[in-house]
């Protein structure tokens, strides 16, 4: 956090809050921007200090965010306030039966073996454009390692060339989410598909410093040529793009969103312990330091029992407790 002088007491409350966050290893830095625009509100209004009319007043002026955006962002500041009491008995704590009434998230949409091959062949017809020369075989790369190695987009983005052991077929994640660096070893086909974009991307001229962005797009300014990071939202763009042209949909005509490769990239794994005969809850830790997870619980997020695993668990139940069951017995 800067280093700078709080101004009222609401100040000095966030303050206080953000570094306990960080204490236990999380970022909060988004959380950190939308506590200091609550300050930058009350300022604005005259006040030093959150009260419940004031905490109406922002609420009303978030109206314009969904449900589940204003309902999260309330549930920030009642934490904050909560955390705060601790301290000043006093003090004014949100209400949260007032609250946005958050609706259902969307169920993420798993994408199969067959719509990702789907996605390879579109991603392969890209034609090169001005800002992207490397743009087929980047979009590639991109759905290899997130489908495959789990990535959230945001470790994707932020890899450098550094970070790629392409003899070894490891990649280096440095701290993400939680502060929690990882190594990460690739599938054999994965690495198979590093090695071939490397093979492009090393070449003039192209950016090839260790510092360098893995995924790298070309910008022109003053007539001089530079090489800048795929941005996040750049790859999320073109990645939609390519779901709807590859027809990657789900039975009710949802496209995929890009965290829902990682979706798909854990149940793909719960698919293949059980095809494999392994026992599944041994291996759910070595799944959750994989993905980056500080415990199982947030593995368990991502492990959807859609029918193909239902089908799957099944036959393993009647291939160890079938004999157990009386024929006929209800």
């Amino acid at each position: 956090m800067r280093n700078r002088k709080a101004q009222t007491r609401l100040d000095a409350a966030i303050v206080s809050f953000v570094a306990h966050q960080r204490v236990f290893g999380r970022g909060y830095f988004h959380e950190e921007y939308i506590l200091r625009a609550l300050g930058k509100f009350a300022a604005a209004k005259g006040t030093a200090d959150l009260s419940a009319s004031l905490f109406e007043q922002w609420s009303q002026s978030q109206r314009q965010l969904s449900p589940n955006t204003l309902y999260r962002r309330q549930l920030l500041i009642r934490k904050m306030c909560l955390h705060r009491r601790r301290s000043e008995p006093g003090c004014f704590v949100p209400d949260a039966s007032g609250f946005a009434r958050p609706r259902p998230c969307l169920a993420p949409v798993i994408i199969t073996r067959r719509q990702i091959a789907a996605l390879l062949r579109a991603a392969d017809r890209l034609t090169p454009s001005q800002y992207n020369p490397l743009r087929a075989a980047t979009m590639r790369i991109a759905i290899v390692l997130l489908y495959t190695a789990g990535l959230r987009r945001g470790e994707l983005v932020r890899l450098r060339l550094a970070d790629v052991d392409v003899e070894e077929g490891v990649l280096h994640i440095h701290e993400s989410k939680f502060h929690k660096a990882r190594w990460i070893p690739l599938s054999r086909d994965a690495h198979r598909e590093l090695r071939e974009y490397l093979r492009k991307r090393m070449s003039k001229p192209f950016d090839i410093r260790p510092t360098a962005p893995l995924l790298c797009n070309s910008s022109r300014a003053y007539g001089h040529v530079g090489w800048h990071p795929f941005c996040g939202r750049a790859l999320a763009q073109s990645l939609i793009t390519l779901f709807d042209r590859a027809g990657v949909h789900d039975a009710l005509g949802h496209c995929p969103r890009v965290q829902d490769m990682r979706h798909s990239f854990a149940v793909e794994a719960l698919v293949r312990w059980y095809r494999q005969g392994g026992d599944v809850q041994t291996h759910l830790p070595k799944l959750a330091l994989y993905m980056g997870h500080v415990s199982i619980v947030s593995t368990a997020h991502y492990l959807h029992f859609i029918p193909q695993v239902a089908a799957l668990a099944g036959k393993r139940f009647d291939r160890h407790f079938s004999r157990f069951i009386e024929p006929g017995a209800s």
